[in-house]
């Protein structure tokens, strides 16, 4: 029970990634405030873990709004009176499409998602944090946070905006006894990767062969490396982006 009573709170927490990290931090003892667009499934979610012991709320969180973003974590603030954990994952991908290619409103969407939303989470965050004088957050990046990515300039450029955010969010945060570090997942077995791979045939194969352990992540691969940089074992960890690729970016 390593996270028995502290407070996570989580975006994007309704599938994939967030949902499996929710559930794990649950076992482990955690009070789960869980945000997400994706209402009925967020809802299921939350009931399931009440009804197994967790105390456990969903909200209904647009993380490229600032206002929404401020409404969840003053709910959080309301019923839990604190924030210890703050997983910034929600995102999403975008169309494939050339540099040239890339619609305006296209480029806008995924930035204000999977960038100003990782902004306006860890802004509210710092605000609770910093008065407790503690706190650990995880922003989920990319390992096209560290590399380029063909025809994916907007995602590409999101995810290396987290990285930059994450490193001087930690400098910032270090005086009040707040950690922040990035992982930085490569294609994982989620219901937005398996949207990719549907959208350009073979691109699944090609992308296979990039890396070295021959295999795609899976959600537990990466829910592992949360709950580490969480736990206190990694307290003089911060300002950290960690790769998550089976070897891709040696």
């Amino acid at each position: 029970m390593r996270f028995q009573d502290q407070v996570l709170f989580i975006t994007g927490a309704a599938s994939g990634i967030g949902k499996a990290a929710a559930q794990e931090f649950a076992k482990e003892g955690a009070k789960l405030l869980l945000a997400d667009i994706q209402v009925e499934e967020g809802k299921a979610l939350a009931e399931t873990l009440r009804n197994a012991g967790t105390d456990a709320l969903f909200t209904h969180c647009d993380v490229a709004n600032y206002a929404s973003v401020q409404q969840a974590v003053a709910l959080a603030e309301k019923h839990f009176g604190r924030i210890d954990i703050g997983l910034n994952n929600a995102g999403i991908g975008g169309p494939m499409a050339s540099t040239r290619q890339l619609e305006l409103a296209d480029w806008d969407k995924v930035l204000a998602v999977n960038q100003s939303g990782v902004f306006y989470c860890m802004k509210e965050q710092f605000r609770l944090m910093e008065a407790q004088k503690s706190g650990c957050i995880v922003n989920v990046s990319s390992i096209a946070g560290m590399r380029g990515l063909p025809n994916q300039l907007a995602y590409t450029a999101s995810k290396h905006a987290v990285i930059g955010m994450t490193k001087t969010a930690a400098l910032e945060g270090a005086r009040y006894g707040i950690r922040v570090n990035a992982i930085c997942p490569v294609f994982t077995q989620t219901p937005l990767v398996d949207k990719l791979f549907a959208s350009v045939e073979g691109i699944d194969q090609k992308l296979l062969r990039t890396i070295p352990l021959r295999r795609f992540g899976e959600v537990e691969d990466i829910v592992n490396a949360i709950t580490w940089l969480c736990d206190p074992s990694s307290s003089f960890i911060t300002g950290l982006a960690l790769p998550i690729d089976g070897g891709q970016s040696v």
